[in-house]
């Protein structure tokens, strides 16, 4: 009997001691240990919090947003004025972020790419200017860019009575540039879904070359193709209908322009900013990712016959976009964040205009919650499209 209990006694140890050595039950223990950590932690900050704001009599929740904002807005891609809701001031906001952070990764990554290629480039004055462009960029804070840029549009262009006339209908002031642009017609929103067509036609007209590939190896010239139905198919729409072609150029009118396209000074200073300074980054990244190919690579494109140009094009970039696109969504998602300094400028960003609604409606702790999670859905939906892409351009191991 003693000795089955010894026994028992020595397999309990032992069961416990394995139990606590497997490291599956370990790590689901540590998760538990955390997640109840931070579940204590939330709810004491959201007592005491929720404690603070009774005692000083400050209302809490989203009510608010229906309100009416009651404060302009500089710059809105949709319709805005003072008497709409702080839901669509905010909207505003966040509208007015997506077309900078957009525009700029689309500038950012084009010039990233071609200063990046630059630095390994066997013209010694180039490769040398592409250097100095990386080093100047990224060792000035965006801020103080962005400082600079601005004072550049406000101080050192002329009034709009004096603008600088670059070519017909396009004038650079104190006020920003104004542009001539086309006067909106019907006909044009048939000429867009002609270019929509056009896109999924090409799409699928290039799937269906690739499979052509596959089956024959006989290449078809689907760039040619492509940029034909692209723009062959909406360009038809528009004769069709007429081909009406309205513009709006600015004139001056009083103390400022009036008609055309403006871009003002705040987005033009921010834009700018955001892309010198990003690019600068990228091209590290994108000369870092040409580099990691073999340089047997290369030889062995050369000795098929292929021009640099077409080596760069066909060999090198593509398997380089396999480590460049990690780090590159990391870039993306800077430039995002970064285009939250839009405050400093007077540019009218979400952080912007959410700033504005908390000063009027004393509702800080919602206005911090609402930019963080704005700021989060953009960071999670870059993160989604580019480990799509990546996945896309992986290596598939047979």
């Amino acid at each position: 009997m003693r000795k089955n209990r010894d026994a028992n006694s020595v397999n309990g140890i032992e069961s416990k001691a394995n139990l606590l050595n497997d490291p599956k039950f370990r790590s689901i223990a540590y998760q538990l240990l955390a997640l109840l950590t931070v579940g204590i932690v939330g709810y004491y900050l959201f007592a005491n919090t929720s404690a603070n704001l009774k005692r000083q009599a400050i209302a809490t929740g989203f009510s608010f947003l229906q309100k009416e904002a009651a404060f302009e807005i500089g710059e809105a891609v949709i319709a805005y004025s003072p008497a709409d809701t702080y839901l669509r001031a905010l909207f505003v906001g966040a509208l007015n972020t997506v077309k900078v952070a957009f525009i700029g990764i689309i500038l950012t990554t084009i010039l990233g790419t071609f200063i990046g290629i630059a630095r390994l480039s066997k013209n010694w004055l180039v490769s040398r200017l592409a250097g100095a462009y990386v080093e100047l960029f990224q060792d000035i804070p965006i801020l103080l860019q962005l400082f600079f840029w601005y004072s550049l549009f406000c101080e050192i262009l002329p009034s709009p009575k004096a603008a600088i006339a670059l070519g017909s209908g396009i004038f650079l002031s104190n006020r920003g540039m104004l542009l001539a642009v086309p006067e909106w017609n019907q006909a044009y929103q048939y000429v867009l879904v002609a270019f929509a067509i056009g896109i999924l036609t090409a799409f699928f007209a290039r799937r269906a070359a690739r499979s052509h590939q596959k089956k024959t190896g006989q290449i078809l010239p689907t760039l040619s193709i492509s940029s034909a139905i692209i723009v062959g198919f909406p360009l038809f729409v528009w004769l069709f209908a007429g081909a009406p072609l309205k513009m709006s150029v600015p004139h001056l009118s009083g103390f400022n322009f009036q008609g055309g396209l403006a871009v003002s000074p705040e987005f033009s200073a921010l834009l700018l900013g955001l892309v010198l300074y990003t690019a600068a980054f990228v091209a590290e990244i994108v000369r870092a990712g040409i580099q990691a190919i073999g340089h047997g690579q290369t030889e062995a494109a050369i000795s098929l016959g292929l021009k640099p140009s077409l080596v760069l094009r066909l060999v090198i970039l593509p398997q380089a976009l396999r480590v460049i696109i990690p780090p590159l969504t990391s870039q993306m998602l800077n430039l995002t964040k970064n285009s939250s300094l839009a405050v400093a400028i007077g540019f009218p960003d979400f952080v912007s205009v959410a700033s504005t609604t908390i000063n009027q409606t004393g509702q800080a702790i919602e206005g911090i919650l609402m930019i963080m999670t704005v700021y989060l859905f953009f960071s999670l939906v870059t993160s989604l499209f580019m480990n799509w892409y990546n996945k896309k351009m992986a290596l598939v191991e047979r």
